[in-house]
């Protein structure tokens, strides 16, 4: 995977007929996955060139997603041992990592809206960037642990300022390709980079004799590059909108009820998947998966979840949103699996929880983007996100207080709000499917009327 992101990003300037057989994975088999209807709701938008300008700022953008989440999850898998080294208690070090998630995702709520009104989507987009990969490596000089508090907040502010306005450029590209397709691809690079950060880690780790200064130090180098890559992003495409395959089909000023019933589904998901330190700790504490193998664990999640956005970020284009149904179903297993079952039980578990994870985290901007026009793309990403931030800190602050009552409350609290999203993901896909074929162009060509 890492060799064929790095060959792709080499030809980017290069003869796309030279080099067409490197971009035939990027294109989408059925042409439906690229398709969508035009706003007088006859002709249909063809599918994207293998080699076309959306295809490589999709890709741009995943690899610069790619270099970020190396940076920032490497450094988030050794932050609570960090600040334990620094003199922090067991509840300062909840409290701030909690506190950093629900800042994280409760500014989104403002970022992406302040993106729409003044348009300025790139310069907050790189500002966010810029704060969050340079907090990172100044976490190596951090001489206390409120110092270093401080820093690990705002790296959650930095990704709470870029995300919004970067998924919604992102999405005048995606389009081309399948929304689904689009934003998989990249979520598949974020989530192949925040498996390959924690595991650089834990080498710089094992070499340095545990010198944790050290090893937030080494990821200025990863910070750098990405950074660099936001540069030359930023010069290459400073019009991301000329990018949109067409005129946005919009049917009402605001946002529609499909967007509200979607977004209460996948909070209510969002509320069942415990946060993987949880996670973790219940491995500590039971002694199913030894420490030192528990990054292993979530690295493979994380493998598995970066896989899973490709495989049903097409599949969404195919299928719609109720590829949505059986997934959800399948996700919730991870709960008795992680939290009741054995080392390998857990194995299997937390895999499916990346899966589920990471899913529904790349589907999210491709379901939204058709709903909402590109002028107001950042607002809804932004408030669906945070609300969706917020519901996964309030469902994992849940189960933390339900582990004083019993695990089987635990498995059963994961579970029932994992399912209880099926019936709205069923009523959005409903909706849409009647839009789409209101839409649909009748036999003879004509619109329907």
């Amino acid at each position: 995977m890492r060799l064929r992101a790095r060959t792709a990003f080499g030809l980017m300037a290069s003869d796309p007929t030279d080099h067409a057989d490197v971009w035939s994975w990027m294109e989408p088999t059925d042409p439906r996955a690229a398709d969508e209807l035009s706003t007088d709701g006859g002709a249909r938008r063809p599918a994207a060139p293998r080699f076309s300008r959306p295809v490589k700022f999709v890709l741009m953008v995943g690899v610069m997603s790619f270099f970020a989440d190396f940076t920032y999850e490497g450094s988030r898998s050794i932050i609570g041992q960090y600040l334990g080294l620094l003199g922090a208690g067991a509840l300062a070090i909840s409290v701030i990592t909690g506190f950093g998630e629900l800042v994280g995702y409760g500014l989104r709520l403002f970022s992406g809206r302040g993106a729409d009104r003044t348009g300025l989507y790139w310069p907050i987009t790189i500002g966010g960037y810029v704060l969050q990969m340079t907090v990172v490596p100044l976490l190596a000089l951090a001489g206390s642990w409120e110092v270093a508090a401080v820093l690990i907040v705002l790296e959650r502010v930095g990704k709470a300022i870029r995300n919004p306005p970067r998924d919604a450029m992102l999405s005048h590209a995606a389009g081309k390709l399948g929304y689904g397709w689009g934003f998989g691809v990249h979520e598949a690079l974020d989530q192949f980079g925040a498996m390959f950060g924690p595991l650089f880690v834990a080498l710089i780790l094992a070499t340095s004799q545990h010198d944790y200064t050290e090893a937030f130090a080494a990821l200025a180098v990863p910070a750098a590059i990405m950074l660099s890559l936001l540069g030359v992003a930023r010069r290459l495409y400073p019009r991301p909108q000329d990018l949109e395959a067409g005129p946005a089909h919009v049917r009402t000023g605001g946002l529609p009820r499909a967007f509200w019933i979607y977004l209460a589904g996948a909070a209510l998901a969002a509320a069942g998947f415990a946060d993987f330190p949880i996670i973790a700790y219940h491995f500590q504490r039971s002694g199913t998966v030894r420490a030192d193998l528990t990054p292993l664990f979530y690295a493979a999640a994380m493998a598995v979840s970066g896989t899973g956005s490709l495989v049903f970020g097409r599949l969404f284009d195919r299928r719609g949103i109720g590829m949505l149904v059986p997934l959800t179903a399948v996700a919730a297993a991870y709960a008795p699996l992680a939290f009741l079952g054995g080392f390998w039980a857990s194995l299997v578990g937390v895999c499916l929880w990346g899966l589920g994870m990471g899913v529904h985290e790349s589907i999210i901007p491709a379901a939204v983007a058709p709903m909402v026009s590109p002028a107001r793309r950042a607002s809804a990403y932004g408030l669906f996100t945070g609300v969706y931030g917020i519901a996964w800190f309030l469902g994992s602050t849940a189960i933390g207080a339900l582990f004083s009552v019993s695990l089987g409350v635990v498995v059963a609290f994961a579970v029932l709000a994992e399912l209880a999203a099926i019936p709205l993901i069923l009523i959005v896909r409903q909706r849409t499917t009647d839009l789409a074929g209101g839409d649909r162009s009748g036999p003879d060509g004509g619109s329907r009327s």
